[in-house]
Formats: structure tokens, sequence, C-alpha cells
């Protein structure tokens, strides 16, 4: 089955889609009409009739305001001939909804505002338009709507799937061409019992021509013009070793996207399951040169424009327009209907070890002894498939692993944490427990003819649990119960891979869509939300193992909006070479902006040997973004980061300690992702949004608002140029302290021994040492990396809880601290007063960056009154100021002062 899993042939392009044929090769009239006279206004919206004036089928639109400048659109069939899906769980509550007020139009339009009168809604009449206007001017337009309703089977063509004649009816070849009832693609036939359901709907963007968004896609973090090319696509499917640059949806799907330029940040948020895909033309603001008038030559400046259109195979409009008007307030729009990042517990943000796989319990227990041996910290060793009883999850290989109570006890002892997987396929095997109770229970999803749906995967044949019924995801958190789940304990955690799903010989890699679910919905409909129910239930099981007490850790290779709630997502099966380096930049940075902020690439890439530079730099790159794991797939070559000669074990320990050494300053910008929404890792255009050079950079990256970072994705470099953003901007070289002032490029000279790294005006919370895991540093005390802004000021936070439970949530036993430093005094004080949580731990050591001459003398003081002096040293080249033996409790409020 490996070999199968490798076959590039197997996936569409747009072409082949029959929905998208339809949208793209039927004359594109706009036959829709809104009638104006069929509006009524309730307590939370707005509702009108549209009418399509070709077959006379009306729908029913709906509009209204949600808290915080969201608004939100749908439109379904007034009357469908059986109910068309709508998602649900994705949005965390029922949106508190306001409806708008109408005001008088011109003839033919109508017009709504919101409360505050400064956004207003403007529908015209024939054909169907809204033009959404911010301070009187367009922002945004809704148009050119299709909607197929739903229908019977038309007379003309056979029902059956048998079809040995070959018909030369006319009507019935336009039909098959088109996909409508039956679409055919390789050896497979999709038969459609609904017929065609596709929607669509086309935005234009008033002003933007910088968009972001819709992962997941190997590609740039700025989206392209789709032009006549290939549209993006979103369809969860397995794509082993992904080519680059290309716009086949991959392992998850976000139908989310955001449009920025200088004065305002918006986003759209299309909430539809089927498969989807987005085309995106930007015309960008150009200069006309007029015909002379006389002797003069007028110009006139055409406004840029951005035209995006939706398109989905089924479902029902259901569009959120997030109005910013910031990148900060559009994150935070979203995270109000899709939820924040869950806060993870502190050791998964250490490294993580995987491969496929670890061989036995010896093996395990070797690489977790090579880390220590060789000095290199590690808090996770991972299992894939193979520690399995024959690919049959929630078992153990009784001849490779006859004791993992043991062996995790071993790994427990080292305060690190074990993760195996656990795939959504379940072997067909009456002597398997899970497979038999879940066939009498009937929780697989079930063939069009109403049998369990069988397909194949590493176990062979294999059937698929329904994770959109409520209780089959019941069951399934069920078994992680410490009593069902034999030989699990509590440092074990859970990884869910192959959850597009994947279907080795299936269609595309995948389930056929007429796959029967829970609410006898087609799979067609929510294709991509499976591996979404998937994660949640795996969370909601280790949270209910733990009698709500502890934090789980979920690791998910598909995933969709919302997904940020219940764990981490990765990159999936990226190959070992530099341009899969390169690319996760731009990857991590969407799935960063589009509410999910823990995520991460395989370290070293999971396809292929990485020669020992390749691997030095990906490590150096990894240690710097969110999900921190080294992994490979079967056949590959060891690579332990132990296995490439001295040199390059201590330039990887050396980018691992630097991960560990700034766990504190992660895990406040992790706290800060949970309750702000603000993303972890972030494109310079987000913290610089008013500079137009910041808009399509993307070989390097912010981390919170602090760290600037860019890694070296190119073999043999020698010379990197580095963008500093910001003309208010100071930024200090995090290893030299040299300092750079903002708005230049930068030559930067590179040995294999780092990658560039700066600071700009902030304080960074970090440990002094490092420990042999994230469980080894609780007590380690604090340093304090000062770095002082053109104003000589600067500032930063630090948050501290016990790294595991959710007391931080019931009990507010956390601890946030705020730091800041302004005309020559460092102060720590509480940032909120609601947190409670004793530490022991001391700030030791402080640096301070860009002190431009020697102090006199530098004193301490706590809240108590006691004052002492500080011993310091000053560095007169680099223009920073050492100060050590502190002891300052970080609990207490205290002062620096230097004079």
């Amino acid at each position: 089955f490996q070999d199968e899993a490798v076959d590039k042939s197997i996936f569409k392009d747009c072409n082949k889609i029959g929905f998208y044929r339809r949208q793209k090769l039927l004359p594109r009239k706009n036959t829709y009409r809104t009638l104006l006279n069929s509006l009524t206004s309730g307590k939370d919206s707005t509702k009108f009739q549209i009418i399509n004036e070709v077959n006379k089928v009306p729908f029913l639109a709906e509009v209204c305001e949600i808290e915080g400048n969201i608004f939100r659109f749908k439109i379904n069939e007034m009357a469908p001939l059986k109910p068309r899906y709508e998602v649900s769980d994705v949005l965390i509550q029922k949106p508190v909804t306001k409806r708008l007020t109408q005001c008088s139009g011109d003839t033919g339009t109508l017009v709504l505002k919101d409360d505050s009168g400064h956004l207003k809604f403007c529908i015209t009449a024939n054909p169907f338009k809204i033009d959404l206007f911010s301070e009187e001017k367009p922002l945004l337009s809704m148009s050119q709507l299709y909607f197929e309703h739903l229908q019977k089977l038309p007379k003309h063509r056979p029902s059956t799937e048998s079809e040995e004649d070959v018909s030369t009816d006319p009507y019935q070849e336009s039909q098959d061409d088109l996909g409508l009832w039956k679409e055919t693609f390789g050896k497979f036939v999709d038969i459609k019992a609904n017929g065609p359901s596709s929607i669509g709907l086309d935005f234009s963007l008033h002003g933007f021509e910088h968009l972001y968004g819709i992962p997941q896609h190997a590609e740039t973090h700025q989206l392209k013009n789709t032009g006549d090319a290939e549209a993006y696509r979103l369809y969860n499917l397995d794509v082993y070793g992904y080519k680059l640059h290309d716009k086949l949806g991959i392992y998850g799907s976000i139908p989310y996207l955001l449009a920025h330029k200088i004065d305002r940040t918006v986003g759209i948020f299309w909430l539809n399951a089927s498969e989807t895909l987005v085309e995106i033309n930007t015309q960008p603001t150009v200069e006309h040169k007029l015909s002379p008038k006389g002797s003069v030559l007028a110009k006139q400046k055409v406004r840029a424009q951005t035209d995006v259109r939706w398109m989905s195979e089924s479902g029902i409009i259901d569009v959120f327009l997030l109005m910013g008007p910031t990148p900060a307030a559009v994150f935070k729009q979203y995270s109000i209907l899709t939820g924040t990042q869950a806060l993870p517990p502190l050791f998964s943000l250490g490294y993580h070890q995987c491969r496929w796989n670890y061989d036995d319990e010896q093996d395990v227990k070797a690489v977790d002894a090579g880390f220590d041996d060789h000095d290199i910290p590690y808090d996770v060793i991972w299992l894939d498939i193979e520690h399995t009883e024959g690919k049959r999850y929630f078992t153990w290989d009784k001849k490779k692993f006859p004791n993992p109570k043991r062996m995790q006890e071993l790994i427990k002892s080292k305060k690190r944490k074990v993760v195996v997987i656990s795939d959504p396929h379940i072997k067909v095997d009456p002597m398997y427990s899970l497979y038999s109770q879940a066939k009498d229970k009937g929780y697989f999803v079930k063939n069009s003819k109403g049998g369990d749906f069988e397909g194949i995967c590493w176990p062979g044949a294999s059937s698929y649990l329904d994770f959109t019924n409520p209780k089959v995801r019941e069951w399934y958190s069920g078994l992680l119960a410490f009593s069902e789940y034999q030989g699990s304990t509590d440092i074990l955690f859970v990884w869910n891979d192959m959850n597009e799903p994947s279907v080795f010989r299936g269609p595309e890699q995948t389930m056929e869509k007429n796959a029967i679910h829970y609410g006898n919905w087609e799979h067609r409909d929510l294709h991509n939300i499976y591996g979404f129910y998937q994660q949640m239930a795996t969370a909601e099981g280790l949270i209910q193992r733990s009698k709500g007490e502890e934090r789980p850790f979920v690791l998910t290779r598909s995933f969709f909006a919302g997904s940020q709630k219940y764990g981490a997502v990765w990159t999936g099966d990226n190959v070992s070479e530099w341009g899969y380096l390169k690319i996760s930049i731009p990857m991590l940075l969407t799935l960063s902006v589009t509410g999910i902020p823990f995520c991460g690439a395989d370290v070293g890439g999971f396809v292929g040997d990485p020669e020992p530079e390749l691997l030095v730099r990906w490590y150096q790159a990894g240690a710097y973004q969110p999900f921190f794991r080294g992994h490979a797939t079967m056949n590959t070559k060891r690579r332990e980061p132990w296995l490439f000669g001295e040199e390059y074990t201590k330039l990887i320990r050396e980018a691992i300690k630097e991960r560990y050494g700034l766990l504190p300053f992660w895990y406040s910008l992790f706290y800060h992702a949970h309750v702000a929404s603000e993303p972890v890792m972030r494109p310079l255009w987000v913290e610089f949004p008013k500079e137009l050079e910041t808009f399509g950079v993307e070989d390097e990256y912010m981390l919170g608002s602090a760290l600037l970072i860019h890694p070296v994705t190119e073999p043999k470099v020698t010379m990197v140029d580095v963008f500093l953003p910001g003309s208010e901007e100071v930024w200090y070289d995090f290893r030299t302290f040299v300092r750079w002032e903002g708005a230049r490029s930068l030559k930067v000279p590179i040995t294999l021994d780092r990658i560039p790294v700066f600071q700009g005006g902030s304080v960074v919370p970090m440990k002094t040492a490092v420990g042999r895991s994230t469980g080894w540093m609780t007590h380690l005390p604090y340093e304090l990396r000062v770095a002082l802004d053109t104003k000589g000021s600067s500032r930063g936070e630090l948050y501290l809880d016990d790294g595991h439970s959710f007391q931080y949530l019931h009990q507010k036993q956390f601890l946030h601290r705020k730091f800041s430093f302004c005309d020559g005094v460092l102060s720590s004080s509480c940032a909120d007063e609601n947190g409670h949580y004793h530490s022991e731990c001391i700030v030791e050591k402080v640096l301070i960056l860009g002190i431009n001459k020697q102090p006199s003398s530098v004193t301490a003081s706590s809240s108590d009154g006691t004052e002492k002096q500080v011993a310091f040293t000053y560095f007169s080249k680099t223009a920073v100021l050492h100060l050590e033996n502190l002891s300052l409790n970080v609990v207490a409020d205290w002062e620096i002062h230097v004079k």
C-alpha cells in the first residue's frame, strides 16, 4: 500500500471538476433579481427574496450584523426539495445578531445601515448586486450569484449505475459532460442522487491588491492571480510529496481570506465544507494617460480592484464579512466566530522526535538516551503506525512493545512524553473489538447502498468511523480512557493522521462523494470537515480521561476553520529538498493568519534523505516556528541529530537549545494567541500594516512583535539580504547586539552556525539555562533581553502557569507580568490582577541593548521599599548593559534604576 500512497497521477485539475465547468463554461449572465418589495425586518436580521429570472426559482436571502463589526449574508432556496447542508460545530456559539436599519435609496435599490451609520449595504434589484460602503467609500461588492436548485431526476436518463448501451442522446451527453447527475473521473463514476447543487458568488474588493489565506496549498503567502490557470482548490487530499507552487488542495481547508491595503484590512469567511474553488483576479492601480486637451496631457488614476469568485459543490451560501479595520481586528472577529487557539501544554512547545517508525521499546530507549548522551533537549518521542498490532489503533504490537507502560514510565522519569498515532480507518476484522463494536453500533460511514463503506488503507480493507455523528465522537473519546486503552498512561498523547480521509484506490485517494454520513448527508456535503471532527473527538477524549483537569495535545493532518480549538496542525508529507524548506515559511504564515497559530513543518523533510547542511538549516528554521518536530518516512536513513558527525551535532544542539532558552517568550505568545487571537508567527504586513514594501515579504517573519526571523533556505549561502521594516524602528542583532535603523535592506554575512534573528524595541523573557526537557526548566532563573526603541523605551510581557492543567482557566492560577523600560527605569508590574500563581523563580539577569553611555550606578528596589546596588558591566562597543545576580522574584513588583 505504500507505493499506492505516492501515486501523483490520481488528482484532478479544475477542468475535470463538473461544477467548475458548469460555472465557467455556461454563459455568465446575471439572471438573478432582488425582489425589493419582499423585504422584512425581524428582531435579528433582514430578509428578502431573490428570483432566478430564467427558471423562476425563488431564494431567500438574509443579512444581519454580528457584534464586533461582522456581517453575515446567507442565501438558500425558499423551498428546496430536501434540506441543503449547513455547517454546524464550527461557530463556537450562536452569534449575537442585530438587524440593519432600512433607509431610502434610489429607485431599484434598497439601503441598509449599521448602528453606527458608518457602514451601509446598497442592494440593487436588477440584476442582483450588493455594494458595501464604509464612510461612503465602496469597500466590497457581491454579484454574479450562481445557485443550482435541487431537482428531481429528469426522465431522459436512467437512474441505474449500469449503463451498458452507449447512448446517442445529445441531451444525455451534454448532461454528462457538465457532470449534472453523473461524473466520471478515470475508472470512478460519481452518481449524484441529488443532482447538481453547486453555488457561487463573486466579490469585488475595491482598492485591494493584496490577498492572503485559503490554506492549504504549497504556494506563496500572497495569493496569486488565477487568470485562465488553475483556481485555488479547497478539497482535503492525501498528497504525498506534494508539488511546489501548485493550487491543488492538500490536507486541510480553511475557506477564509484576508484582503489588506494601507488603510484597511477585511476578511471573507465562506462557511462551506464541500469541495470549494476560489478564483482571484487583481487589477492593480494604474494611471491612464488620456488624449491631449490642447497642449495638456491629462492623467486618470484607476483604483486597484480584486475580484474573488467562490464556488462550492453543495450546501448554501453562508458568508461572513469581517470589517476590520486593522489586521488585529480581523483576527479578533474571526475568533469571535470560530474560537481561539487552545492554550497548548508547555511540553508541546519543546522539540518532538518522530519517524515512521521507531522499531521497538529498545529503539525508543536508545533514542531517548541519545538525546541525553549528546546534551540535546527534547520533550516528546512519537510512535507511528508500526507500534500497533497490525495497524489496529489503540493496540500495541506485543513483540515490539511488550510492556508499553514500563516504556512510558522510563520516558516519564525523564519528564518527557509519548505521542501515538490514531487514524480514522478501522481494520475490517471481526476479531478486533474496536471494529466489531463500531459495526454493531452502526458507527461507520455508509456506502450509497446502505452498507458499511469499505476502502483500502494501511491495515488493508478498512471501514471509516463517522465522526460527524456526535455519538461516534462520544464513543471514540471514551476509547482514550485508561481503562479502555490498555498500555496507555497520562504521558501519552495523540496524533490524527490520514483523516482527509485518505482511502487508497479511492477517487483522488479519498472517499467516494456519494458515501452517506449521519443525518443522511452525502460525503460531498461535508468532506472538508471530516478531519476536524476526529481531532475534536480526540481532544475531548484526552480531557475526559483526566476528568477535565489536563490540557490535551492533538496534532492533526486534516483541518478546517476552527481546528485551532483542538490542537496543532502540520504541513504534511514534505520532501527533503531546499524548496520545501523555503515554502514552509509562506505555508505557515498563511495558516497563522487564518486562525491556526500552532503549526509547523516536518524538520528535515518527511520524504528522502537531507544532506547535513539542509538538515541544520531546517533545525534552525524550525526552532523559530511554532510546532517543532523532526520526522522521516519509512526506508529513509536514520537522522537523529547526532548521526552526522560532531560538527553538525553541535549546530543542531545549538538550534534546539535556542528554542528552549526562548520558551518563556513562546509560551507568552501562545497565551496571547489563546486570549486575544494574535498569531504567534506573523507576516511583516501584520506588524507593519501601513508599509507597502512588507506586503509581499515571505522569506522572513515576526515572532510576536519582538523578533524578526530570516531562515536560510538555500545551500552554501555566505550572505543574505534581510529587510528590516519600520521607519520608526530600531533592530538589534540577537547575537551580536549590533544596532540598525529600520526601513532598510541589509546584507548579512552568514555562516552555518546561525540564521539572522533581530530584536526590535521590546522586552523578551528567556531562561538563563536549558534543561533536558521543559519539565526540568520550571525553576530555572529568567533573563530579560531589553532592547530600547528609538525613544529609549521598551516593553514586554511574561505569562506563567503550571504549564499543563486548566487551573489557569478555572481557578485563575496564572501570572501575567508586564515589563517596561522608560526614562532609565525597568519596572515589573502585574498585567492581570485576576491571576494568582506562586513561583519561586527569579529574574537573575538583564541585558539592556541601546544604552548609549556608561551608567554611574544601577539600583534595584522592591515593592517593600528595600533597595540595593546592582553590579553591572557596560560594553561601550555594542552599547549593552549587563546586570547579573539580581535575584528579583518574578511574582513581585520591582524596579531597576539606571542612572
